[in-house]
């Protein structure tokens, strides 16, 4: 299951309940900024590893963005959007 579609079925449902017009419903369907960073670190055995990690924020029209930010090796972006939404 992706968690961000998940989000997005329900955003849909609520924007159907509230007659949402159509501009307004696709621009909170996305989040409006989205920061994908990898940092690659020498171990203690002299191996580098890549970490991965994501910064998402939702929507600036009210100030400062809600978002969410993760580092984990099983993390993804559709995570963190949904978690930002």
């Amino acid at each position: 299951m992706n968690p961000f579609k998940i989000a997005q079925e329900q955003l849909d449902a609520a924007a159907k309940r509230l007659v949402l017009d159509p501009a307004t419903h696709e621009l909170l369907r996305w989040p409006q900024r989205e920061l994908i960073v990898t940092i690659p670190v020498q171990m203690d055995d002299g191996k580098i590893k890549v970490f991965h990690g994501y910064r998402v924020q939702y929507n600036f029209g009210r100030g400062p963005a809600k978002g969410g930010l993760r580092w984990h090796a099983e993390e993804t972006i559709d995570t963190v959007r949904a978690l930002a939404a």
